[in-house]
């Protein structure tokens, strides 16, 4: 149930009936394709003749494409319509501290051309060469029209100026991206939360049963970003920043986080963490220098280097405190973690698990996966289809 807000409410009009209708239609011939206009009526719980007129209009934008006809056993065989995902495409952008990787998409998340640029740490700079690498992607794909881009970012963004505001690990204030990227390509653009642009890709995709409504994604990084669905509804809270469990304080005094703060989770489950780990743990072992990156701690992982294994086993053990604080607060059915450290989910899913038991109250156990490598970049693409198949659809 959701309360009215009758100090600041829309009244629906026809056209917003329309516009269901059309989101339904579309994600149902998307979902079950190749289908007859018969059988989305059976399904939507709509009128045929509502539905003929839907698809006719998606048919007329080159949504959906007629097909084969289907088999009955008499009478007039139907016309079957298929979801036409090579219609369009969408530029994904994920955008991280050392590197920002950009993809083009089409309707079916299919990435068709990807790259990767360094993240600059002078925004200005980073901004214009963003926007040049944007649009000779796009010129590089002539026979593809973008529907827009969409920038998952490592902070936050003002709902009311959007620019980005938080991003401790940039190192930025108050940047606009979306302005000069809609100047240089002419697309809109969308930006949100790294964190909420991935929970959106997972509740979406099918590998969840319809049932499933409350949904936490945890991005792992060079910090720790957490985004919501409950009760079937993305979190942002009023001020866009709902979500920040990576800046909670678990130990006064503790090590500098890059908020300010001393002492944040993120400075004990993130991968920055676990570097420092690792050059503690070698210092005290006289096991000589640290590796250059949290790339090179998976690998020695992976052959079974003993510094390497403790500094993720101790990663894991801050991210197992996330995961119940998460849980006993939040009751979720999943927790997805996203990001480089489920390279190695074998090793510490079982130091997750024994802290998340010993720490949720009321037996609360979701289920916790990995997510895939690819969760950032379908995020920021999942921005752009939202607009035409819901807040949450299926893909």
């Amino acid at each position: 149930m959701h309360k009215i807000d009758l100090n600041n409410f829309q009244v629906a009009t026809t056209r917003t009936a329309r516009d269901i209708n059309r989101r339904v239609v579309l994600n149902l011939i998307r979902k079950h394709q190749p289908v007859s206009r018969a059988e989305v009526a059976r399904r939507a719980r709509l009128q045929r003749s509502t539905v003929s007129a839907i698809t006719e209009q998606l048919i007329a934008e080159r949504w959906v494409t007629t097909g084969a006809s289907g088999d009955l056993p008499r009478g007039r065989k139907p016309t079957l319509i298929h979801f036409n995902g090579s219609r369009a495409g969408i530029i994904g952008i994920d955008l991280r501290p050392s590197e920002t990787k950009i993809v083009l998409a089409d309707l079916e998340m299919r990435f068709l051309a990807q790259e990767t640029i360094a993240t600059d740490r002078d925004a200005g700079r980073f901004i214009l060469v963003l926007c040049d690498r944007v649009c000779r992607l796009i010129k590089s794909h002539p026979h593809i029209t973008c529907e827009g881009i969409g920038v998952a970012l490592p902070g936050r963004i003002d709902p009311c100026s959007n620019r980005l505001v938080f991003a401790p690990n940039l190192g930025w204030e108050a940047v606009d991206l979306r302005n000069p990227l809609t100047g240089a390509t002419g697309l809109s653009v969308e930006l949100e939360n790294a964190a909420n642009a991935c929970v959106l890709a997972e509740i979406g995709s099918e590998v969840y049963p319809e049932s499933c409504r409350n949904l936490v994604a945890i991005t792992i990084s060079e910090g720790v970003g957490v985004g919501m669905v409950l009760n079937g509804q993305l979190v942002r809270g009023t001020t866009g920043w709902a979500g920040e469990f990576g800046h909670i304080v678990i130990q006064e005094n503790g090590p500098l986080c890059n908020c300010g703060q001393r002492g944040c989770l993120e400075a004990f489950a993130s991968n920055t963490a676990a570097i420092r780990y690792f050059r503690e743990i070698a210092s005290k072992r006289n096991a000589g220098a640290a590796p250059p990156g949290f790339d090179s701690i998976l690998r020695m992982a992976e052959e079974g280097d003993r510094n390497a294994c403790d500094s993720l086993n101790r990663m894991a053990h801050y991210l197992g405190i996330c995961i119940a604080i998460i849980t006993s607060g939040l009751s979720p059915d999943v927790i997805v973690l996203v990001g480089e450290v489920t390279r190695v989910w074998k090793q510490i899913r079982p130091v997750i698990n024994a802290v998340v038991k010993e720490r949720s109250v009321f037996n609360a156990r979701p289920r916790i996966i990995p997510a895939g490598p690819e969760t950032r970049l379908r995020g920021a693409v999942a921005l752009v289809m939202q607009r035409h198949f819901g807040a949450l659809y299926s893909f």
